[in-house]
């Protein structure tokens, strides 16, 4: 049988970026969704919604800046140990209770945790993990789709400790001999460590033929 690609396409995605409503969030359906350029982003009252905004949230490696008061921090935490898909689920809730300026809520709800953690399972998802002595004190994860990574969502209960999960993140992607990765949308924080935005054309010619494809189904 031949899998039917079920979004339309992420380049006609309206002025808001969204390119679909409804559908499920099983792992084939987010894993098609990505190589895609697109992700869900559930809003309270409506159905399951799925973006592509314009413009695009990137880092390019080449650009990465570490702040040097945090590779000061880095040095006076030498006590602080770092991991690799080690609380992926402690991560992600984590991610769900960290407190946002001038949101709220979270789009990181039960189904979203769910469905990630069946992601992560099934080896598309990623998470790097900050501690101090056991403790859990920041953390980021991401999905890894055809060799492009989005990065989703970071929390910390530490100063810097998010941060330096987002570095230890970069380095590892580096390590894969990835150039750059997607971050979605541009916080402060991605933008004072070299993030920037792009249109969208040019992120999705950057994912290669899967996002140019013209679907033959549609959930809207």
């Amino acid at each position: 049988m031949v899998n039917r690609l079920i979004f339309p396409n992420p380049r006609q995605a309206n002025a808001d970026g969204l390119v679909a409503v409804g559908g499920n969030l099983q792992i084939e359906t987010l894993v098609q969704a990505y190589r895609q350029g697109i992700f869900p982003w559930p809003h309270d009252n409506y159905p399951l919604l799925w973006f592509c905004p314009d413009p695009r949230g990137v880092l390019d490696f080449k650009d990465l800046h570490i702040p040097r008061s945090l590779e000061r921090w880095s040095r006076q935490h030498p006590n602080w140990r770092y991991t690799h898909n080690q609380a992926f689920l402690r991560v992600i809730q984590n991610c769900a209770r960290q407190p946002r300026p001038g949101q709220d809520g979270t789009w990181i709800n039960p189904q979203i945790v769910e469905a990630y953690q069946k992601l992560f399972q099934a080896g598309f998802a990623h998470s790097w993990e900050c501690w101090e002595q056991d403790e859990l004190i920041g953390g980021i994860y991401g999905v890894d789709v055809d060799g492009h990574f989005s990065g989703e969502s970071m929390f910390h209960t530490r100063s810097n400790a998010s941060k330096m999960c987002f570095w230890r993140m970069v380095l590892t992607l580096q390590s894969w001999g990835r150039t750059w990765c997607d971050i979605q949308m541009l916080t402060s924080v991605t933008q004072a460590m070299g993030g920037k935005m792009i249109s969208r054309d040019e992120f999705l010619d950057r994912l290669g033929p899967a996002a140019k494809v013209q679907p033959s189904g549609s959930m809207i």
